[in-house]
């Protein structure tokens, strides 16, 4: 089985970030208590075109809701992805025949499977991580509480008690 480790390169990370305007998050939801939504709502309010995902909703975030990524009537740069890992081998079909850039999978979705079709067919791919998560970590806005040192590290400095 293929590690998800292979998948979380900090340049295609940073890359895709930058290079991404709009994001289809496959199985936003309605709920603002479901990380999805906490992630989509994050992802719109740093600028991003977010195009919501659901059969179930036909509106999510104030952003129209499509039943599916080939439903979708433009390009989306990045499908992220919030389903059950054995549902992204077809979601990575779909992306492909969208004309997406990238696959992005997140935490505890793991598909090797879906990655392969993927990357096969040219797609740049994330697996097991957060886009809010990179997106702070990569782009300086890792500012919980306000603080931002722009410095990621577990080591305390001299004096800080």
């Amino acid at each position: 089985m293929t590690s998800p480790v292979r998948y979380q390169d900090p340049r295609v990370i940073l890359a895709t970030l930058r290079s991404a305007r709009t994001v289809a998050i496959v199985g936003l939801s309605k709920d603002p208590l479901r990380p999805s939504n906490f992630i989509g709502f994050y992802l719109k309010r740093h600028g991003y075109t977010i195009v919501p995902v659901n059969p179930r909703e036909t509106e999510i975030l104030g952003e129209r809701a499509y039943p599916s990524l080939t439903a979708i009537p433009f390009l989306v740069d990045v499908v992220d992805v919030f389903r059950r890992p054995d549902a992204v081998p077809d979601i990575a079909r779909d992306a492909v025949a969208s004309g997406a850039k990238a696959l992005w999978l997140q935490f505890g979705v793991i598909s090797p499977d879906g990655a392969k079709i993927a990357e096969d067919a040219g797609l740049d791919v994330v697996m097991d991580r957060c886009m809010k998560v990179e997106h702070a970590r990569h782009l300086g806005r890792m500012h919980w509480l306000g603080f931002n040192t722009g410095r990621i590290t577990a080591v305390r400095e001299r004096g800080l008690g």
